[in-house]
């Protein structure tokens, strides 16, 4: 009896022992199971996390590239190698890189048109910019170079020759906004100049007191060839913006605001400030060398209200000769002779004159074709608006 309830207290006990090692064999699986399940979903997580870091990265970096504007033409090139601007200052063949690196030049920039004819004006106006610290660059309609080496500013100027060009044919080649984009103000100009009363530095401290992004100086109207009333020194004056016409019969009455009475420079002298040069670059039309008719546009390019950003200078003025260049002077007369020598110089004279004739002929019809060119662009471009609207009957034709 005591046996068989051993035997069954042992085989219970075995049983009990069974089911123990069976649950626990489960719950162990179970928890392996579940760990490996949870270690690989926290790794999918987790990347999931670092995908998404990066891809954040990834956007952040691309937004910056994007703001990173670069020159067109330059995308390829890393951006610190990229060098968009230039100017016009020379450099020595040898010596320490980096002495030469930094601009040391002026900040001002004298472009000159030049004949050899006029040999005595265009030396008194280079060698006063020079010794004002401009940057000089001479345009030789003529063809003329190596008979400028009698003065000593020869080899700081750069000289650019092109035989029978306009100073528009070589501002237009050579004065690209980008290469002159160094220099604080542009002056371009005639020849037939006279300085003896304009000091460069003095000047340009008017225009900057004053906020004129387009100006000339004044012309003296004793010895000068005055067209427009506008552009005559006001004795007593630092500086004007327009011309009153005080006898009431012309345009320029008191509420006239428009060109040539307000707003307005001659084109033999005219001073740029950098953002209005590279304005009016852009009108200068390629195949209209004369630029006849863009004095009465530029007043678009004065960065605002043309009656307070364009201005005549006083204080500062000079004298206009009006010689004529491009070629011989234009009132040569030929005399009756039966000599033929000097019927030789009657034709030279004749031709002179024939040749001035057709100079004057072309620039008047340039100035139509400009105009044309103009209203047609004003008429196409529906998103233009005028800044300057006038009333008809303040329009000068």
């Amino acid at each position: 009896m005591l046996n068989s309830v051993s035997v069954l207290s042992d085989a219970k006990s075995r049983l009990s022992l069974c089911s123990f090692f069976i649950m626990a064999s489960f719950i162990l699986g179970v928890c392996f199971i579940g760990s490996a399940w949870l270690a690989r979903n926290s790794f999918v997580v987790s990347s999931m996390v670092d995908i998404e870091l990066n891809d954040e990265k990834e956007i952040s970096q691309l937004n910056k590239c994007k703001e990173n504007c670069k020159p067109v033409g330059s995308e390829s090139l890393p951006k610190g190698i990229v060098s968009p601007t230039s100017n016009l200052e020379m450099r020595p063949l040898w010596g320490p890189i980096s002495e030469n690196y930094e601009q040391k030049g002026s900040t001002n920039l004298l472009a000159i048109v030049i004949g050899i004819k006029q040999k005595e004006s265009v030396n008194k106006i280079v060698s006063k910019f020079l010794a004002n610290g401009f940057v000089v660059m001479a345009f030789h309609y003529d063809g003329v170079v190596d008979e400028w080496k009698d003065f000593g500013w020869h080899n700081k100027v750069i000289h650019v020759s092109a035989p029978s060009q306009t100073k528009m044919w070589f501002a237009k080649r050579f004065l690209h906004p980008d290469i002159v984009s160094e220099y604080d103000y542009i002056f371009l100009w005639d020849e037939d100049l006279g300085v003896e009363n304009f000091d460069p530095r003095r000047y340009l401290s008017i225009v900057r007191q004053e906020g004129l992004e387009i100006s000339q100086p004044a012309l003296d109207p004793r010895k000068s060839k005055v067209h427009h009333r506008i552009t005559a020194r006001v004795r007593g004056s630092k500086f004007h913006r327009r011309y009153y016409d005080s006898r009431g019969g012309g345009k320029c009455v008191n509420n006239n605001t428009g060109p040539p009475c307000a707003g307005w420079v001659e084109m033999m002298a005219p001073v740029y400030s950098k953002a209005a040069w590279r304005c009016a670059w852009y009108m200068i039309q390629n195949d209209l060398i004369h630029g006849w008719g863009l004095d009465m546009q530029l007043g678009y390019c004065a960065q605002g209200d043309r009656t307070s950003k364009v201005g005549v200078v006083d204080a500062e003025y000079i004298v206009h000769m009006a010689l004529p260049t491009l070629v011989g002077p234009s009132d040569a007369k030929p005399s009756k002779s039966n000599n033929p020598s000097s019927q030789t110089s009657e034709a030279s004279g004749l031709n002179k004159l024939d040749t001035r004739f057709e100079i004057r002929k072309r620039s008047y019809n340039e100035m139509n074709v400009f105009k044309n060119r103009w209203n047609t662009a004003v008429a196409e471009d529906e998103c233009w608006v005028d800044p300057f609207q006038q009333p008809a009957d303040q329009i000068m034709h």
